[in-house]
């Protein structure tokens, strides 16, 4: 195993933590949340879910990865009465793609109206990250 990497925010905008740690070749994203590029929230869990995945996608990709690479996740929701409807978004974006262990908990809340956060762990695809 070689040493730890970190990957700092595609952004470069400073954060209290980084996009992901790198450790030989597991990669540790750090947890994802439901923001757009023009840093809105989308409103809907299904549409939420889809831009925690999009930004999970990207990340692991940076990290030389992807969504086929999961290892585990954990999926955290602020509402029961949204699992249906997450989980019907969920099993669209693994469509053509291996579905990897989740786990799905239950929450207090989130700021503002996120309604979802997910930390997945995945296996380097044996692409470069690009650090």
């Amino acid at each position: 195993m070689t040493g730890i990497t970190r990957l700092e925010h595609a952004d470069g905008a400073p954060r209290s933590y980084v996009a992901a740690t790198l450790l030989g070749e597991l990669i540790f994203p750090c947890g994802q949340i439901p923001t757009l590029a023009n840093g809105e929230t989308p409103g809907g869990i299904a549409a939420q879910t889809v831009a925690c995945l999009d930004n999970l996608e990207s990340t692991l990709e940076r990290a030389g990865s992807s969504l086929s690479s999961i290892l585990q996740i954990t999926v955290y929701l602020v509402s029961m009465d949204d699992f249906e409807a997450y989980d019907a978004a969920w099993r669209a974006r693994f469509a053509k793609r291996p579905l990897p262990p989740r786990t799905t908990l239950f929450v207090a809340g989130f700021r503002g109206t996120k309604r979802i956060e997910l930390t997945a762990i995945a296996h380097r695809d044996g692409k470069e990250a690009t650090l």
